[in-house]
């Protein structure tokens, strides 16, 4: 009876100290948006017209990188624009994007290491944001990295090392995150 007693005190207490332990709390590492417009040209202007008025930053064009001719898509060719976002600037974008989408997320939106992603179906969705008849309507792509401190071990340059697997952040772990930080609903 003590020795149950004694292990349940422990793990409450482990628990506890690893809610206050600074290396175990998740941050914002950063926030990506992306549109796929499938085509260069004026499209693709607009598409970064978008981004930069959403998110005050420039743009960058991604590439093509495998060759699909039934869409008439060749390798090396612009076909999206996307922003990466950090830091404050991150994290305010972050609140009005969960804003549009009423912070409601669906489960099968994170993945294994605890990023996640949603879309927003029209850019008029987010506050602040008025309606250019120049640029049409379209929708974006949102993708948000999490981190723990000591995941530049993963990055550097020199000595990179593995990630312990109890340092890794868990599908679990993530949805408890937004839920505290966010108040974000996950079905």
């Amino acid at each position: 009876m003590e020795r149950k007693s004694l292990k349940q005190s422990f793990s409450r207490a482990k628990v506890r100290k690893m809610q206050e332990n600074k290396m175990q709390q998740i941050r914002v590492e950063k926030v990506t948006l992306n549109i796929g417009v499938g085509q260069a040209g004026e499209e693709l202007k607009k598409a970064e017209e978008i981004l930069r008025r959403i998110t005050n930053s420039k743009p960058v064009q991604t590439i093509c990188k495998v060759k699909q001719p039934t869409w008439g898509i060749r390798e090396g060719l612009p076909i999206g624009a996307k922003v990466t976002l950090r830091g404050a600037k991150a994290m305010e974008f972050l609140k009005n994007a969960l804003n549009a989408k009423d912070r409601q997320l669906k489960a099968s939106s994170f993945d294994s290491l605890g990023n996640f992603g949603f879309g927003v179906k029209e850019y008029i969705d987010l506050s602040g944001v008025k309606y250019d008849p120049k640029l049409g309507m379209k929708g974006f792509d949102v993708l948000v990295t999490l981190e723990k401190p000591g995941y530049r071990v993963k990055k550097r340059k020199k000595q990179k090392r593995k990630i312990p697997k109890k340092h890794l952040i868990r599908k679990e772990e993530a949805i408890e995150f937004l839920k505290q930080a966010f108040g974000v609903e996950v079905q």
